[in-house]
């Protein structure tokens, strides 16, 4: 760290003029302590060489399996620790040659603040990389880097509608509730199919003719008050309480690699008690799963939880109780528009219990004692060229659950 001198300056405070009274007994000036310039200085030296201090990124595939486009996130917290005086706002993020990565900083509970820093890499099986963190001019992220992108779309009914580069999705907001024309009542989760990479939902809405394929996808998923391609409900008495839909929604992160919003629902009744639900979705760039992130208030004690995919004709459904997941395979519009793969994804370790119904296939399995639920639910579409038949979505699926289970290995440390 380097060292600064500071002059010594002894400052002192004259008497002024007293009042006629008290002058013939004048108070002598007493000298006043210098400020403490020294201490100031050190601390200002010591906040430049910490953000002036390079971090040094160290990234583990544990894997004997590579992985493609994966997100590395690093909690800004943890940067902290290893560089206190870090100026987080101004990290940037480089490979071992000094180029400069694409990143975002990412605020995850709304206070405007960065707590996250997220960018993407490949790894080849058993690969260890190396990046540098450093304080830097952030530079603003063009068109074509956004991959990601969700709205709430008031001119649709108040519809949220969300997507990456591969998938995209929506959900009902209050207005649908009393449309004249066609009113419904579902918090299930639509999944709507792409052919192309590019962010469609805006110009989808703007045509609004969403439902015809253009050359691009289109709507071909039939939700109804389903739970589409992976909405909750609570399990209860031996069936699923369900609520409306979706009242509130804000978007705390929008890209260019990481989404996350939030939807509240009100309170509905669910056996004996009445139950709220806040779910926090997370999208990253290339990926065909959505992070789901349900929390439910108002009910003591164990809390059943019940996910679902809903059920069409021609489709097929596999369980994977002991591997946490749940896929299904179904012909769009009879097989005219191509075929199209969903799952629910769960924790390593969760517990899953089988109970389909008319409407949708269902896995059930326990929130935590917060009242917490994390899974992941996704779908690709054969004529994205992506994933082509139900082997090919069953191993994408069961890849996403070995990758949960065997997390990146991040490690920090001040480059020397």
């Amino acid at each position: 760290m380097t060292s600064i001198h500071a002059l010594k300056v002894a400052a002192f405070v004259l008497a002024g003029s007293l009042p006629a009274a008290a002058a013939t007994t004048p108070t002598p000036a007493s000298p006043t302590p210098a400020p403490a310039a020294l201490p100031q200085a050190q601390a200002a030296a010591a906040g430049a060489a910490e953000s002036a201090a390079v971090i040094s990124i160290t990234v583990a595939n544990p894997l004997a399996a590579p992985r493609a486009r994966e997100t590395v996130s690093l909690s800004l917290a943890e940067v902290l620790k290893t560089v206190p005086g870090f100026d987080v706002k101004k990290a940037i993020v480089t490979d071992v040659t000094g180029k400069e990565i694409l990143s975002q900083l990412v605020d995850m509970d709304g206070d405007e603040s960065p707590d996250d820093i997220v960018f993407q890499t490949d790894f080849a099986a058993k690969e260890t990389k190396t990046f540098k963190l450093k304080v830097g001019q952030r530079h603003s992220p063009s068109r074509d880097d956004y991959k990601v992108y969700g709205r709430f779309v008031r001119e649709r009914h108040d519809d949220f509608a969300w997507e990456n580069d591969l998938v995209a999705h929506r959900v009902y907001g209050p207005d649908l509730e009393t449309y004249a024309k066609e009113p419904l009542t579902s918090s299930g989760v639509d999944t709507w199919v792409k052919r192309v990479t590019k962010l469609v939902v805006n110009d989808w809405y703007m045509t609004d003719n969403y439902h015809h394929d253009a050359g691009e996808g289109a709507d071909f998923y039939a939700v109804g008050k389903s739970r589409g391609c992976g909405g909750v409900g609570i399990w209860a008495g031996g069936k699923l309480h369900v609520s409306k839909n979706f009242t509130t929604s804000r978007v705390l992160a929008n890209g260019p690699i990481r989404l996350v919003f939030e939807l509240t629902y009100a309170p509905w009744t669910a056996g004996s008690a009445q139950v709220a639900e806040t779910k926090r979705v997370i999208l990253d760039a290339g990926t065909q799963f959505n992070r789901m992130e349900s929390t439910f208030t108002g009910q003591k004690g164990a809390l059943a939880v019940g996910i679902g995919i809903a059920k069409h004709p021609g489709s097929t459904v596999k369980v994977d109780a002991r591997g946490g997941v749940m896929r299904v395979w179904e012909p769009l519009d009879s097989g005219k528009s191509g075929n199209l793969g969903t799952a629910i994804v769960t924790p390593a370790g969760a517990k899953l219990e089988e109970h389909h119904g008319d409407l949708e296939y269902l896995v059930v399995t326990n929130a935590a004692a917060n009242g917490r639920l994390a899974y992941y639910a996704g779908s690709a579409w054969d004529r994205a060229g992506r994933i082509r038949d139900a082997a090919a979505w069953t191993a994408e699926v069961h890849g996403l659950a070995g990758r949960l289970a065997a997390p990146l290995k991040i490690s920090l440390a001040i480059d020397k």
